[in-house]
């Protein structure tokens, strides 16, 4: 089967690769870019574990084929630390224990920092809806909520 080329931008940085039309983008970037912090957890777009984000706009890479992202801009989990420095919502995860097993984190991390690009000041109900799409099966909840509430909180005072 013939592969397709596609040119975009990943995490800032510009990206070629080579895909099948049927591969989505959570296989491209897991399987051929080796960018393996999103995560599959249901292939349907119901857990929210492979969420990036595409031109700016919170996404499931597992509902995405890799070739629609032809020329589009993408930001992954691996995109959040800067080298060494995690941004302040990874740290704050650390700080409040909010992750166990780790297959949820990356999704909701991405999903969180695209609230608060969006809503620097976001209520509790409205991170709670905005991250109703990502599922957890070991916190609960209350640490990642917290967790986001904080670094919205403490990002006002500076």
């Amino acid at each position: 089967m013939a592969k397709n080329h596609v040119t975009t931008t990943i995490n800032g940085e510009p990206v070629e690769y080579l895909c099948e039309t049927q591969q989505t983008l959570l296989d491209v970037l897991r399987d051929e870019l080796q960018l393996t912090g999103s995560k599959e957890g249901c292939a349907s777009g119901d857990c929210g574990a492979c969420s990036v984000m595409v031109d700016g706009r919170l996404v499931c890479s597992c509902l995405v084929m890799g070739v629609e992202a032809e020329g589009k801009s993408i930001e992954t989990i691996e995109g959040m630390a800067d080298g060494d420095q995690l941004h302040p919502l990874q740290q704050k995860f650390l700080e409040n224990a909010a992750l166990q097993c780790g297959i949820c984190t990356p999704g909701f991390l991405v999903a969180a920092k695209a609230l608060l690009e969006k809503n620097p000041d976001p209520t509790e109900t409205e991170v709670r809806y905005w991250l109703a799409g990502n599922l957890c099966r070991c916190t609960g909840y209350d640490k990642i909520i917290r967790s986001v509430l904080e670094v919205a909180e403490e990002a006002k005072g500076a």
